[in-house]
């Protein structure tokens, strides 16, 4: 275990900023906690730490404020981002309309040595490294850091676009160790300086921070082809938000529409139309910083991605700190097959009763002592050969919480048509040999589905199943625990709008997103991982 240590040049920031808003900083003696100070004209400066802002004063930001900080300050790039020579710390402006500053963004850069530890594996591993995070969170800080260990044995060029990396001036800040630097004259020439190293300097590894643009993702396929280590980030959160960003879902594989066979469509139970990775992806393996201490990795991003395309869980690595600063590994679990136990839905032989059994059954599994869920259980169904969208409506109607995968093997109940059943399908004999029940159905209609569901959740299909407001409730809290334990995301029964409101409350709380989806009488909440 190594201890983290932070070099923040503090002193340096302080000094550019008017002496009484400096003196009320250190006064607060909360460095460690200390993000940025926000100068805003007519407004009072705050500062901003990790609990919340702190109002500095209680006179308002003049043009003298403003002025005295940018004459101490380096030169603002075409980004409106300057620096402070030998240091990390970066100075953001916003400009009115004329090109007058009337804002700034004071941003404290910190050199913390220590934090790749949780990754030092996969960085020396030589495949291209991707991170995602939100801002703020520590990409560019274990950016700089893998760029220093690397380059004690390796050749490492840094194109540093916005100087974050090596800060401010001409000569980098100590912590990127025998890193080479280059600079971006414009960030919209990135590109260009990232081929630029390739090509003059030689590097084994490339360092770029913020892939943005749709120029940046091409170059950086350019350089992984050539046989050179990419460690870079990018903007989002998660390798979904990725995924769905036409500008750098390259970065990844990218995504197109394949248009299959009917055979192929009938044998994975989807349409003809499905969207499927166009090429390798760029980058081997994909970080997500979730906090400081805490990342989820995909170690391989080409089968991440087509889990993700064809609707399955993923279930990346877990590595995070614990409280004793040492580090801890999750190790992801394949999906299994739903049995239960205690409870019957033990399976048939498949070899002799297969075609007499059919006709004993309506919307009754093929199974003996079927299982009964509650109204507040969330059911993960896969239907084969049956309408995905009447079987979402039937069970709207009904008000209980379903979730329809698209892969048999993360079912707990696959439902399918009688047609279906008499072929002995070999997805349908493997959820049999896997302890998965099945339901036949007679036909593909809301009403056969409806009685289906009734059967599941033990309710009658009358109009009697509206739930009450301590039902609806109990629905949330058990979307919220399949959100959080793994699933991408869960729609509850439609509500009115206080009951709606709560939900959402709910969801907050647990720190998950939610949204309202479709038009009254039927609108209903969706509950997301952030």
């Amino acid at each position: 275990m190594t201890k983290k240590q932070i070099t923040d040049n503090l002193d340096a920031l302080l000094s550019v900023l008017p002496k009484d808003i400096a003196q009320a900083i250190l006064e607060i003696n909360n460095s460690d906690d200390f993000l940025e100070v926000i100068l805003d004209l007519g407004r009072v400066p705050t500062a901003r730490y990790l609990s919340g802002e702190v109002i500095l004063r209680k006179k308002e930001i003049t043009r003298a404020d403003i002025d005295y900080v940018t004459q101490r300050v380096g030169d603002f790039d075409a980004d409106n981002r300057a620096g402070l020579e030998r240091t990390l710390h970066r100075i953001s402006a916003i400009r009115n309309r004329r090109g007058d500053i009337v804002g700034l963004t004071c941003r404290v850069g910190r050199a913390v040595y220590g934090t790749t530890d949780i990754i030092k594996d996969l960085i020396e591993s030589g495949k291209n490294l991707l991170i995602l995070g939100r801002p703020g969170v520590g990409k560019t800080t274990m950016l700089r850091e893998a760029a220093r260990i690397l380059a004690e044995k390796k050749r490492v060029v840094i194109v540093d676009t916005s100087n974050e990396i090596g800060g401010d001036g001409d000569v980098p800040h100590p912590a990127i160790g025998r890193a080479r630097r280059m600079q971006v004259s414009e960030p919209i020439m990135q590109h260009e300086v990232m081929i630029e190293a390739v090509e003059n300097h030689n590097p084994e590894i490339i360092v770029i921070d913020e892939i943005g643009r749709e120029l940046e993702a091409i170059a950086a396929r350019t350089i992984a082809e050539r046989g050179v280590q990419l460690i870079g980030t990018a903007h989002g959160n998660t390798l979904e938000n990725l995924l769905l960003n036409p500008t750098l879902s390259d970065l990844v594989g990218g995504i197109e529409s394949v248009t299959l066979s009917d055979e192929e469509a009938r044998r994975r139970g989807t349409q003809k139309t499905v969207l499927e990775r166009r090429s390798p992806p760029t980058f081997d393996v994909l970080i997500e910083i979730q906090t400081r201490d805490r990342i989820a990795v995909h170690e391989d991003v080409a089968s991440a991605v087509d889990m993700l395309l064809r609707g399955n869980i993923l279930h990346p690595e877990i590595r995070y700190r614990d409280e004793s600063g040492n580090i801890r590994t999750e190790k992801p679990q394949r999906p299994k097959a739903y049995v239960h136990s205690g409870q019957g839905l033990r399976r048939q032989s498949v070899g002799n009763g297969w075609n007499n059994k059919i006709e004993k059954q309506e919307s009754t599994p093929a199974v003996s002592e079927p299982h009964i869920w509650s109204k507040k259980d969330i059911i993960r169904i896969f239907p084969y050969g049956v309408a995905r969208n009447r079987l979402s409506q039937a069970a709207k109607r009904l008000g209980v919480p379903i979730l329809i995968v698209k892969e048999i093997g993360e079912a707990q109940v696959v439902v399918t048509l009688r047609t279906h059943y008499r072929k002995h399908t070999r997805s349908l004999v493997t959820a049999e040999n896997h302890g998965t029940p099945i339901y036949v159905l007679r036909s593909n209609t809301i009403n056969q589905m409806e009685r289906f569901l009734s059967g599941l959740f033990n309710i009658t299909t009358e109009r009697s199943y509206n739930l009450s407001e301590e039902q609806i409730l109990h629905q949330t809290e058990a979307a919220i625990e399949a959100v959080l334990n793994g699933e991408r995301w869960v729609e509850l029964t439609p509500t009115s709008s206080y009951l709606r409101r709560l939900q959402h409350q709910m969801a907050r709380e647990a720190n998950l997103v939610s949204h309202s989806h479709g038009k009254e009488p039927n609108r209903r909440v969706r509950i997301y991982r952030e």
